[in-house]
């Protein structure tokens, strides 16, 4: 039975959220396998796609296979069942709670929850070819690693 559940938001759903889905199940798995958490990712304008090449490119050679991902559109319901929603930019997070006042206690961008600072957005690397993708996922990768005790404490 699944306690918790982790909700990775982006645009399209084909590129950051997935890349984040497929870490963070990875980072999980090598924390804690008897962990029950359930990582998911929507978008908020999502067509039911498969990531694209460049994100499965980059995300195989990290070991980790999202190839049997489809995108799926961000709805109500999906919100409502997360306990943790973490999106890639501030204006994803700020759709969020307009749409849902009740989710705004629970809805962070990933780097806002991951402690940082700075910019709280992780740039769209679509259609900007595998070197921005390589950047993308190296700063997911990373904004994951600070915040996965914090995930961990919040989901437990």
């Amino acid at each position: 039975m699944v306690s918790k559940s982790v909700l990775f938001v982006c645009y399209g759903n084909i590129c950051r959220s997935p890349m984040a889905e497929g870490f963070l199940k990875k980072m999980l798995e090598d924390y804690g396998g008897s962990m029950k958490v359930e990582v998911f990712s929507a978008g908020l304008n999502a067509f039911g796609g498969p990531p694209t090449r460049e994100a499965r490119v980059v995300m195989r050679e990290r070991g980790i296979d999202i190839s049997s991902f489809a995108s799926k559109q961000l709805t109500e319901e999906l919100i409502e069942k997360a306990d943790l929603v973490l999106t890639m930019e501030k204006s994803h997070k700020d759709r969020i709670t307009s749409w849902n006042l009740e989710s705004e206690s629970k809805v962070f961008t990933l780097k806002e929850f991951a402690g940082e600072n700075d910019d709280f957005d992780i740039g769209d690397p679509y259609g900007r070819g595998i070197v921005a993708y390589e950047a993308c996922a190296k700063e997911i990768e990373l904004s994951l690693i600070k915040a996965l005790k914090k995930i961990v404490d919040y989901v437990s």
